[in-house]
């Protein structure tokens, strides 16, 4: 509801603790958003966070608690609660379809224009771009 908060806290201070203080009783249902990364970790500090002075903490409370985090990887067997995350599946799926334009360029030269061609060098190089991107952490 673009509700603003000004907390002060310390360095040394933990996520959990954040949320203890400024969110009592609904520690289970906040989840804190740093620089797009969803902080899971109640124990991490904010000064491994490095968050600077008037630093942005997004916050969404979820109205419902959230169900207890299964005991190990593949502990629900409920195909309702184990979703598959199509968002990872994304990357793979673009390299694959590049590699397979870039071995059809390679193998059929005279079905490829040099417009195709150029399109196809420039999607790679965004793609690329994109990528490092997103992942260089």
């Amino acid at each position: 509801n673009d509700t603003e908060r000004l907390a002060r806290v310390r360095p040394g201070d933990t996520v959990g603790a954040l949320k203890r203080a400024y969110f009592p009783g609904q520690e289970q249902q906040v989840r804190l958003i740093y620089q797009g990364q969803l902080l899971r970790d109640d124990t991490q500090s904010l000064a491994a966070l490095h968050l600077a002075h008037n630093s942005v903490l997004h916050c969404h409370i979820s109205q419902h608690s959230p169900a207890p985090a299964p005991a190990g990887p593949h502990a629900s067997a409920d195909p309702m609660h184990a979703a598959l995350n199509v968002g990872s599946l994304m990357l793979p799926l673009f390299v694959l379809i590049l590699a397979v334009l870039w071995y059809f360029q390679l193998q059929y030269r005279h079905v490829f224009t040099a417009t195709a061609t150029t399109f196809l060098a420039g999607l790679t190089l965004l793609f690329s771009f994109m990528a490092f991107t997103m992942y260089r952490r």
